[in-house]
C-alpha cells in the first residue's frame, strides 16, 4: 500500500525523484527496510528527521507494526503537505505513529532511542541533529552514499562518537553509518 500511495502522492508533491520510481522497491522501500533490523528490539521510541516520502520512517513504522508493536515511532518533516501524505499512509495502513510538522531544530527533544535519516544532511549536521533529539545511550543510523568516508573524516573534526559501517544491501559502494555517544569535541 506505501508504494501505491507514493505513485499516487508523487506527481503532486514530489516525494521521491521521478526518475527513481523504476525501483522503488529497491531504491527506497528496501534501502530502507534494511535498516529496520539492525537494532535490537523491542525499541522504545524510533524517531526518524527530515521524513521527507517517508523513508525510512514509514517504512520502520510498517515493520514496527508487524514484528515490534510496541515500538513508538515519530517522523519530523517541516512540509506540511509531506506531512498530510505521511499522516495519509499511517492511517491507511492502520499503523500506528507520530507525525510532527516542525523544522528538525525546532521540534522539543525526543529522547529517540534510535534515531534515522535518510538522504537529508552530511554527516556533521546529522551530529547536530542526533545531539538534540538522540537518547544519551541511544544510537543514530544514517544510510550514506559512496562519500560516506569524507563525511565521516570532516564529521569527526567537530564531534566524537563510536560508529560502526554497515554495507548497505541495496548499494554496494553505500553504508548505514550506525553512530552512539555523540558529542560535540
Amino acid at each position: 500500500m506505501l508504494a501505491d500511495l507514493l505513485l499516487k502522492w508523487n506527481p503532486r508533491i514530489n516525494l521521491v525523484s521521478k526518475s527513481t520510481l523504476e525501483t522503488l522497491w529497491t531504491r527506497h522501500i528496501l534501502d530502507s527496510a534494511q535498516i529496520f533490523d539492525l537494532v535490537p528490539h523491542p525499541v522504545g521510541h524510533w524517531v526518524d528527521i527530515g521524513s521527507g516520502g517517508g523513508f525510512p520512517g514509514l517504512v520502520v513504522a510498517i515493520l514496527a507494526a508487524e514484528k515490534d508493536p510496541v515500538q513508538k515511532t515519530t517522523l519530523i518533516e517541516s512540509d506540511q503537505r509531506k506531512c498530510a501524505f505521511l499522516r495519509t499512509v499511517l492511517r491507511e495502513t492502520g499503523v500506528s505513529g507520530t507525525v510532527l510538522t516542525k523544522r528538525i531544530e525546532q521540534a522539543e527533544p525526543q529522547g529517540a532511542d534510535i534515531l534515522s535519516a535518510r538522504a537529508l544532511a552530511d554527516l556533521s549536521q546529522l551530529c547536530g541533529f542526533a545531539e538534540r533529539h538522540l537518547h544519551k545511550s541511544g544510537a543514530a543510523l544514517f544510510p550514506k552514499g559512496v562519500t560516506w568516508q569524507k563525511e565521516l573524516r570532516e564529521a569527526e573534526e567537530s564531534w566524537s562518537f563510536s560508529h560502526e559501517m554497515i554495507t548497505s544491501k541495496s548499494e554496494p559502494e553505500a553504508v548505514i553509518l550506525k553512530l552512539g555517544d555523540i558529542r560535540r569535541v
